[in-house]
């Protein structure tokens, strides 16, 4: 039987795993206590947490499993 579906297990777990990581990174830019969220957590560890976050969602498309001939 063949599976018609576009995307497997592997990529619904990618594609969670990538959620979580933007939430966390969303949540530590919220928690920057300097001005206008301009400290390090706000400029540089949340953005890059984010990134890292689309990065994941992206590699979760793009991700094919071996396909057998």
């Amino acid at each position: 039987m063949e599976n018609k579906l576009p995307f497997t297990k592997k990529n619904y777990q990618f594609m969670v795993l990538g959620l979580i990581t933007l939430v966390v990174g969303f949540t530590i830019m919220s928690l920057d206590k300097e001005d206008y969220g301009f400290g390090f957590l706000g400029l540089t560890l949340g953005p890059l947490i984010v990134l890292a976050g689309f990065v994941i969602e992206v590699v979760a498309v793009l991700y094919r499993p071996d396909q057998k001939k």
